[in-house]
């Protein structure tokens, strides 16, 4: 058994290929991971099956596109086929330590599989707020007298611009006491705490294989990094007030991108620390592997959820949506004993990363997956042609709330260099020559690479019938029971029994 290669999988939230330094960015977010990359496999082109979280990692872990199972289902359905569960019923012990995600936790099935499942939510189940809001909301009479008058400004022709402004600056500048440090602000536990508890675990483990997934929150918004990060950037100059203050301000809706702008230069300053704080904790965790001889023989991978967006097309944070910002995401590969070759720069969709990880780990791949083991061509340096898919349900902005998951299909069908958008509901069709545009500009007409246009097109209808042929009605009714029960166990107090017997029900073979 001590033979056997353990598994490290390590997915950071919200990490863009081109913020890590081994993908090529300039600035030194991730030193540790640029080492490491001189010994793994680098995919230049890492694609995810989804964005945002709720419909990428159904692709990561259970090797299945996000809406293989209808749009109604979240996360993963129940008991469902996934990495951790089949290197577990392989003789794995496993292990998941994550930075508070509310979208991987046990109500959403991420638990299948894991011995150990701490996701640092301590029932906080409330979806991803884009930012940590400090405004202050007057109550009372004042409160009465601040809808009125922004309902009567509002009513005057330049007027409600004014008003929002002013009553904006009032609440951060006077409405609230100054944060007293950044770890005042944070939402999530940072990468030291993930790493900490991890390390607890992999003492205890033994000479038994393992699989241990780590999820890092730290680039998420909102963007209140280690002061340590900051240093290490050289951004020290930002105080804990700045932060507050820029993380408002790139939260607020009623500005245009124009003044947005102003504030991109500290944003990503502080989405780069979160990253660099992320790499300095994973060298201190493979210092640990190393300290107890289990790092010579563990396959480690790093990779994405997806991206993040600054105002490349306009938009800020993730919100579901397919540009190239947010589906293509770093992933590093580390397999001891396989001698390094160059990656082929064709797509390769995190749809394949968990049967891959079985195969260099010579352990089974179930049935079930979607995707297939690329490990022959990592191993042995030859190339693929299969396109890349990415999908998600349009303005699903709080999966939550139930009527948000109905909306129409986006789909991306990426190869080399060619990528087709389709958007359902509007008929739209986007067409991208990503060597000549790699910034998604400027769609190509109709009359231009009509044969590439075709092939990519007959990918996405050979995509769309496979999923309507293995469509599992019952995955999807013991799901849909599981998110029922939880749901009226959390709404109703008096109906809890009965909804915990139906939540049960829906384990019930």
């Amino acid at each position: 058994m001590a033979a056997r290669k353990s598994v490290v999988l390590v997915t950071v939230d919200c990490l863009r290929a081109d913020h890590c330094g081994f993908m090529g960015y300039r600035r030194p977010t991730t030193h540790f991971l640029d080492a490491l990359a001189t010994e793994s496999f680098v995919f230049p082109t890492a694609i995810v099956a989804g964005a945002p979280t709720y419909y990428s990692f159904p692709g990561i872990l259970a090797s299945r596109y996000p809406l293989a199972l209808g749009r109604e289902v979240l996360g993963l359905a129940v008991q469902e086929k996934n990495l951790a569960s089949a290197l577990k019923e392989d003789g794995y012990t496993t292990a998941f330590f994550g930075g508070g995600n509310p979208y991987l936790s046990a109500r959403f099935g991420y638990d299948f599989g894991f011995d150990t499942f701490c996701d640092f939510l301590e029932g906080d189940l409330t979806p991803l707020p884009d930012s940590n809001s400090h405004s202050s909301s007057p109550i009372g009479w004042a409160g009465n007298l601040n809808r009125a008058l922004k309902g009567v400004s509002h009513k005057i022709p330049g007027v409600g611009a004014v008003y929002d402004e002013l009553y904006f600056q009032y609440c951060q500048r006077w409405a609230v006491s100054a944060p007293k440090s950044l770890d005042a602000l944070r939402r999530f536990p940072a990468a030291d705490v993930i790493v900490d508890r991890a390390q607890t675990w992999l003492a205890s483990v033994g000479e038994q294989p393992f699989f241990l997934w780590l999820h890092f929150m730290d680039p998420h918004s909102p963007y209140y990094p280690k002061e340590e990060a900051l240093k290490i950037l050289g951004a020290d100059g930002l105080t804990a007030s700045r932060a507050c203050y820029v993380n408002e301000s790139w939260n607020r809706s009623d500005i245009g991108s124009r003044r947005l702008r102003r504030y991109r230069d500290d944003v990503v300053a502080m989405y780069d620390a979160g990253i660099c704080w992320v790499d300095a904790q994973l060298a201190r965790l493979t210092e640990c592997l190393r300290g107890l001889n289990l790092w010579e023989n563990c396959i480690f991978a790093l990779t994405a959820d997806h991206g993040e967006e600054f105002l490349e097309h306009e938009g800020r944070y993730h919100a579901p949506a397919l540009a190239e910002e947010l589906i293509h995401v770093p992933l590093l590969l580390r397999v001891p004993g396989a001698a390094k070759r160059v990656v082929s720069s064709n797509p390769f969709s995190l749809l394949h990363l968990a049967p891959t990880l079985l195969a260099a780990a010579d352990s089974p791949v179930p049935a079930d997956f979607q995707g297939q083991s690329y490990w022959p061509h990592i191993r042995q340096g030859t190339t693929w042609s299969e396109p890349a898919i990415a999908e998600c349900v349009a303005g699903c902005k709080n999966p939550f709330r139930p009527e948000h998951r109905r909306g129409s299909r986006l789909l991306a069908i990426r190869d080399a260099r060619y990528k087709l958008l389709l958007n359902f509901d509007t008929h739209a069709e986007h067409f991208f020559d990503l060597e000549a545009d790699p910034g998604e500009c400027s769609p190509l007409p109709d009359q231009v690479a009509k044969a590439e246009r075709r092939r990519l097109l007959e990918s996405a209808l050979a995509h769309l019938r496979r999923s309507a042929q293995a469509r599992n009605p019952e995955a999807y009714l013991r799901t849909r029971l599981r998110e029922i029960g939880l749901h009226l166990a959390n709404s109703i107090p008096q109906t809890r029994t009965h909804a915990a017997a139906l939540a049960d029900s829906s384990r019930i073979g």
